[in-house]
């Protein structure tokens, strides 16, 4: 049985109201005709063609809300849904300014981050569902003391109609901001110094994200990846052939300089489009330069290379050995042999040149001297048969 509970005692000096002075503060009575327009009088409408009372028809409206909902809904839960469009969004997201919208991120605003450009558009248009419900003005009016709810639901429908056009979502996805920061993280020489110099594990570590990355730019399919240590030959020369005459489909069009609002001049609008054009083009070079040098600083940090030499050079030897049956040291041996026994015999053959020479000089000499005499005794011979 329940027990009763008291009241506490009204205070000495409380004094109960005159009934007659409530009354004189209530608004007298006036009838009104109800316009026929706006959500007051539709609800009016229905309330009287179903017979509700204002209890039931709220819970009516509650209903149609929620089986809209589910409707709405349908179709989120296969196997595409796996984190879609769930990522929460930072307060500085909350505040950002629709007029602002290039500078964006918008798979960030879907909640699409973790995926960006393999993002399928199944998966775009399910994570656009999940912000608009979120987010729809009409159904946060009242439940939040915010004023930009309609400003960070006009960026949700932005980042929807760029990422669902192909040809712009490519030129965002050209200049993807979370694209450009692993970009600055590229490895460098400098990450290849003292014992990561020789470690193959590091080299295909740094490296193998890096042209996975870049792959996605390519017009050629399919985009050769770095590949593994045991690559052979053949492999690695077609790696680096693709690699060097890559050609990209990533373009600059998305940082093009707007013509000033509400300028009609032609000549504005020639100047801003040149230069646009000029500066697409310098980008254009520029981003060609660095993959190349990025592919250069790959080939010459490449441990296959020096694997491939030095099979090579192995190869040479082995043919070596079985052409002369010789091992590359006994090969050695015997060329230096070879070299020693022709030293000599040039060494013999100049001595024995040698002596011939002296034998021949020694020979004219004599002819010399003889043919001399025979001279001084035929002069001799010759005064004596005149002096008689």
């Amino acid at each position: 049985m329940a027990s009763a509970t008291v009241l506490p005692a009204l205070a000495p000096s409380w004094v109960a109201p005159d009934p007659s002075m409530a009354a004189k503060t209530l608004a007298p009575i006036v009838q009104r005709k109800l316009i026929p327009a706006g959500s007051a009088y539709l609800a009016h409408v229905r309330r009287t063609l179903h017979n509700l009372s204002f209890d039931a028809h709220d819970k009516l409206i509650e209903q149609d809300r929620l089986r809209t909902e589910a409707l709405y809904l349908d179709g989120l839960n296969g196997e595409d849904d796996l984190g879609v469009g769930d990522e929460a969004e930072s307060p500085e997201m909350l505040l950002l300014d629709p007029k602002e919208w290039k500078k964006q991120d918008h798979y960030q605003v879907l909640g699409l981050s973790h995926l960006r450009y393999k993002a399928t558009p199944e998966q775009i248009k399910i994570a656009h569902r999940k912000k608009v419900l979120k987010h729809h003005p009409d159904k946060k009016a009242g439940l939040s003391h915010t004023t930009n709810d309609d400003a960070f639901f006009k960026c949700i429908q932005k980042a929807h109609e760029v990422l669902t056009h192909v040809e712009r979502r490519r030129q965002f996805d050209s200049v993807d901001p979370d694209y450009l920061t692993l970009e600055e993280e590229a490895p460098t020489a400098a990450d290849f110094k003292g014992a990561k110099a020789n470690d193959v594990e590091f080299f295909f570590k740094m490296w193998a994200p890096v042209y996975e990355m870049e792959a996605r730019f390519s017009k050629n399919t399919p985009v050769p990846l770095l590949g593994s240590f045991d690559d052979p030959k053949e492999t690695v020369e077609g790696f680096y052939d693709f690699w060097y005459n890559f050609d990209s489909w990533r373009s600059f069009e998305y940082l093009d300089k707007e013509v000033n609002e509400g300028s009609d001049s032609r000549d504005d609008k020639r100047y801003t489009e040149k230069k646009n054009k000029t500066e697409r083009a310098r980008r254009k070079k520029e981003d060609t330069a660095r993959l190349r040098s990025l592919v250069d600083l790959t080939l010459s940090l490449d441990p296959r290379i020096k694997r491939i030499k030095q099979e090579e050079k192995e190869a040479r030897e082995a043919k070596k050995k079985n052409k002369s049956g010789l091992s590359a040291a006994e090969a050695k041996v015997k060329a230096e042999e070879e070299k020693r026994k022709a030293e000599e015999e040039a060494k013999r053959k100049e001595e024995e040149d040698k002596v011939v020479r002296a034998e021949t000089k020694k020979a004219k000499a004599a002819a010399a001297n003889a043919a001399k005499k025979a001279r001084r005794q035929q002069r001799a011979t010759e005064a004596e048969g005149g002096g008689s």
